[in-house]
C-alpha cells in the first residue's frame, strides 16, 4: 500500500508544493509552475546548476494520480536530501556561502530572462558542508521591476550575517525566535548613529526601513510602475551583483578567531587522544552507517573518523566558532558527508511554525544508527546539572549504537567544572553508577579505560 505525506512546511506555496510518496521527494506544480519549469529547463544555466549539485537533483515523472494529494499539471522528483537543517543551526560561514548561492543563481536567472520570487534562506539545504538549492518552484519568468525577494533575502539571510560582521553578535538566537528573520525596523533600532555607516547598512536597512514604512499597500502595482518607469532586468541585475559583492565582503572577527586557532586546538597529540581514535576506527570496522550523530563534536576528528565509511554524520556542539572552524576544514579537505550544526543540547532546535509542523524538532528529523558522546557526559551531568540517569535514558531515547566516554571527577576538565559548584554536590557522578545506568539501557559490547587513568570508553546496543 503506497503512502502518501505532504510536507508540512510546504504549504505556503499553493503552485509548487513537496511530498512524499514510500519514501521519495516529490512536487507537485500547477500549470504556472509548470510553465515556469519548462522555462527553466530549457536555459544553459539550470542543466549545469544540476550536474555540479548548485540545485538539487530534479526531473519530471509520471505518478498514478490514485497516488497525489490533489491534481496536477506535472510532478517532479527530487533527491532525498541526508539531513534537514535550519539557518539558526549554521555557522556564520555557513549562512554567508548559503546567501551567496542563492544570489548567483538568481543571477544567473535573470540574465537568463527569470527571477525567483522569494529570498528565504530556508530554501538552501546541505549535503555535507555543501550548499544546494532546493526550491525549485521558486523560480519563475521574469517580470521586470525590483526583485520581490529582496526583503526576505535580507531578513533571513543579510541582517543576520550584518549582526555578527558588524558587532559581533551571534545570529542564530535572532533566527530561532522568528523564522521569517530580522525586521528592517527592528535593524533600524540595532543600527542607530554612527552604525548606520557600515558596509551596507544605510541603503539596506535604513532606506529599506524609511520606504517600508511608506509603501504599506497597492506593492504589485508599485512594482509594475517601477518596471515601466525603466527599473527592469538590467538594473535588477546590477542590484543584485551589488548585493553579491556586499555578502562576499562580509567577515566575522569571531569566525575568523576560530579559524586561525583551528590547528591548535585539533591537532594536539596525546595517548588519550590516540587511543580513543584507534578505539573508534576499531569500532567503525566493517560497520555500515547511514546516518551518525556526533554529539559535542568539538572539531570534528571522530566526525571525520565515522565518515570514512561513506555515511552521513551530523556533528553538533555548541561553540559556533569552533563549528565554524570545522565547517571550513571540511571544505578545504573535501569531505562532503559531515554536516557541521552549532547547537544546545540542553536546549536542542524544537519543532517551529504553524502548528509546530513546519520546522522539525532536532531529534524528530532522521534516527541515527551510531551515536557518538565522547567527552559530553560530564557537560551535562556536572556543567548543566543533569543527573546520570537522565543523561543515559536522553541517549537511549535517539536510538542507534552508543559510543561514549565517562570523564571520571578526578580528571582535569572534571574538576574544572565542579571547581564552580557546591562541594559534594554530585554524589553520584562516579564511573560504577555510571556503568550501572548504561546497563539498564543498553547491552554492554566493550569497555576501554583510556591511557591517562581518568577516562573510560563504553561501546553500548540498545536493549
Amino acid at each position: 500500500m503506497s503512502s502518501v505525506v505532504e510536507e508540512p512546511g510546504s504549504f505556503r506555496d499553493p503552485s509548487s508544493s513537496v511530498f512524499y510518496l514510500d519514501g521519495r521527494v516529490l512536487r507537485g506544480l500547477d500549470e504556472r509552475a509548470a510553465d515556469d519549469w519548462t522555462a527553466l529547463s530549457a536555459t544553459t544555466f539550470f542543466p549545469k546548476a544540476l550536474a555540479d549539485g548548485s540545485v538539487v537533483s530534479s526531473e519530471p515523472v509520471t505518478v498514478a494520480d490514485s497516488q497525489l494529494p490533489r491534481d496536477y499539471a506535472l510532478v517532479l522528483e527530487h533527491e532525498r536530501i541526508p539531513f534537514i537543517s535550519y539557518p539558526y543551526e549554521w555557522t556564520f560561514d555557513m549562512l554567508r556561502d548559503a546567501a551567496v548561492l542563492h544570489l548567483e543563481l538568481l543571477l544567473a536567472a535573470l540574465e537568463a530572462g527569470l527571477t525567483m520570487k522569494d529570498g528565504y534562506s530556508f530554501n538552501v539545504q546541505w549535503r555535507g558542508a555543501t550548499p544546494t538549492f532546493i526550491d525549485i518552484g521558486s523560480f519563475e519568468r521574469g517580470t521586470g521591476g525590483p526583485w520581490v525577494g529582496y526583503r526576505q533575502f535580507c531578513q533571513t539571510f543579510l541582517y543576520p550575517l550584518m549582526l555578527e560582521a558588524h558587532l559581533g553578535v551571534p545570529f542564530q538566537r535572532f533566527l530561532l525566535g522568528h523564522l521569517d528573520g530580522i525586521e528592517p525596523t527592528e535593524m533600524r533600532a540595532i543600527f542607530g548613529g554612527r552604525r548606520r555607516w557600515k558596509k551596507g547598512v544605510f541603503k539596506n536597512v535604513y532606506l529599506h526601513s524609511v520606504a517600508e514604512t511608506r509603501v504599506t499597500k497597492d506593492s504589485e502595482k508599485v512594482r509594475k510602475d517601477l518596471g515601466k518607469a525603466g527599473f527592469g532586468d538590467e538594473l535588477a541585475k546590477a542590484a543584485v551583483k551589488k548585493m553579491l559583492k556586499l555578502v562576499r565582503g562580509l567577515r566575522s572577527k569571531r569566525a575568523d578567531s576560530g579559524w586561525k586557532a583551528y590547528r591548535e586546538t585539533c591537532s594536539y597529540s596525546d595517548a588519550d587522544r590516540e587511543a580513543k581514535e584507534k578505539f573508534l576506527r576499531e569500532v567503525m570496522a566493517g560497520r555500515v552507517t547511514k546516518l551518525a550523530w556526533d554529539l559535542g563534536a568539538n572539531d570534528g576528528i571522530y566526525s571525520r573518523i565515522v565518515a570514512e565509511q561513506g555515511g552521513c554524520v551530523i556533528a553538533v556542539d555548541n561553540d559556533d566558532v569552533t563549528v565554524n572552524a570545522m565547517y571550513r576544514s571540511l571544505r578545504a579537505d573535501g569531505i562532503g558527508n559531515v554536516l557541521p550544526l552549532v547547537m544546545n543540547l540542553m536546549d536542542p532546535s524544537p519543532a517551529r511554525g504553524w502548528r509546530g509542523t513546519e520546522r522539525s524538532a532536532f531529534t524528530d528529523r532522521g534516527a541515527p544508527d551510531l551515536v557518538l558522546a565522547l567527552a559530553l557526559v560530564h557537560h551535562l551531568a556536572i556543567g548543566s546539572n543533569v543527573p546520570l540517569p537522565e543523561v543515559v535514558s536522553w541517549l537511549r531515547s535517539i536510538g542507534g549504537t552508543l559510543v561514549v566516554e565517562f570523564v571520571e571527577p578526578h580528571d582535569p576538565m572534571a574538576e574544572r567544572l565542579l571547581a564552580n559548584k557546591r562541594a559534594g554536590l554530585f554524589p553520584d557522578y562516579r564511573i560504577d553508577a555510571f556503568e550501572a545506568e548504561l546497563a539498564k539501557h543498553y547491552t554492554i559490547e566493550r569497555t576501554v579505560a583510556l591511557p591517562g587513568g581518568s577516562r573510560t570508553l563504553f561501546v553500548a546496543e540498545p536493549r
